[in-house]
């Protein structure tokens, strides 16, 4: 029987020669012409001012929360729909994360709920362009504004969403990104810290770098971390990097063959907003009931067919749990999500083959 991953990397660049070229002049670390380059590039792509690159999305966070002084006493609003990495970042730091809901169409948070979570603690709002979709950034950035408040934007899993032509992660204050094996482009491990302000940008690489102080060698005067991105996976993101447009325009083509081929099915799928490129990075859908989910994924799972659930709401999670009120939106998208496979190089007759799977568990196969 076929095996059909819920995701896996294309490697088909020019990945090899670089990291090639890494082993042939010993440059294997954290120095070297791939990991400038690669962070040139990735601000040039989202018309950032500043890029920072590290060894993964979660430290990304982490950064991100300490560059911006947020720590003990401070609240940070978060969705609890989301991967548990941007809760963590927060409580990394000694802050308390504040769970929000979220929109019913786009899964996305949902700002009226982010005001009314608001407290004199509040230090700042995280929003999480969730599977690809993008919050509504004007909006938050308009609340953030009025309010005092710092805004950062977790982009892990939208590479290549733009809203209005504007890529996401140049809305806020600070943005992060991850190149996780099953992200639109991927170094292996890594992630980036993406930000306006030159100063921000500054202690960002000074924290990765274990707090090395400026044009002294080997003297440190603030406590860092070791967070930064290997020479080699550089090389390797800079090699995805020279291919992202041609790897969007294939995942939005397979979107498309998706909707298309599931037509007239009980299904939800994610809604975009007015103005909004979606990366698609997970095709997505929701079945009708909850009781619905696991039968769906194991008639998938019996045809050979990998799928993945949507994150469960991270205030559910026992470390997270006390005290946390509802949040019905966000429970009913986590209970009927639904992950299918979605890297880019799908063939159609795989869509078909898992769409007729679909239709068969509904009763409507042929």
């Amino acid at each position: 029987m076929p095996h059909t991953p819920v995701y896996q990397p294309d490697l088909s660049g020019k990945e090899r020669e670089y990291v090639l070229e890494c082993l042939d002049s010993t440059w294997i670390s954290s120095k070297g012409r791939f990991i400038r380059e690669f962070e040139t590039g990735f601000a040039s792509f989202i018309g950032a001012s500043h890029a920072a690159s590290v060894c993964n999305g979660t430290v990304a966070l982490h950064l991100a929360m300490l560059a911006l002084g947020i720590g003990p006493g401070d609240e940070v609003i978060v969705p609890t729909l989301t991967y548990i990495a941007s809760v963590n970042a927060i409580r990394y730091v000694g802050a308390t994360p504040v769970f929000c809901d979220s929109r019913a169409n786009t899964w996305q948070m949902d700002p009226e709920d982010v005001e009314k979570r608001i407290t004199p603690r509040t230090r700042a709002v995280m929003c999480v362009h969730l599977y690809g979709g993008a919050c509504e950034m004007a909006r938050l950035a308009n609340l953030c504004h009025e309010r005092g408040l710092k805004l950062v934007e977790d982009c892990a899993e939208a590479i290549g969403t733009r809203i209005d032509d504007r890529h996401v992660g140049t809305f806020g204050d600070v943005a992060t990104f991850s190149f996780f094996g099953n992200k639109t482009i991927t170094t292996g491990e890594g992630g980036m810290v993406s930000c306006k302000d030159a100063v921000l940008d500054d202690k960002v690489r000074r924290l990765r770098g274990q707090g090395l102080a400026e044009n002294r060698e080997y003297w440190h005067d603030i406590v860092g971390y070791n967070y930064r991105m290997t020479n080699i996976c550089a090389a390797i993101g800079l090699a995805q990097l020279e291919r992202i447009d041609d790897i969007l325009r294939r995942k939005a083509a397979l979107a498309n063959h998706y909707r298309d081929a599931l037509v007239g099915l009980p299904l939800a799928f994610q809604t975009s907003l007015p103005g909004e490129v979606s990366s698609h990075w997970m095709v997505t859908v929701l079945v009708p009931e909850r009781d619905d989910r696991e039968p769906v994924r194991t008639a998938l799972s019996e045809a050979g067919i990998e799928t993945r659930p949507t994150f469960y709401p991270v205030h559910g999670m026992p470390m997270y749990r006390a005290g946390q009120p509802e949040f019905p939106v966000a429970e009913d998208i986590a209970a009927r999500g639904i992950n299918l496979p979605s890297w880019q190089n799908l063939a159609e007759t795989e869509v078909a083959r898992i769409a007729k799977a679909i239709s068969s568990y509904f009763g409507r196969g042929t």
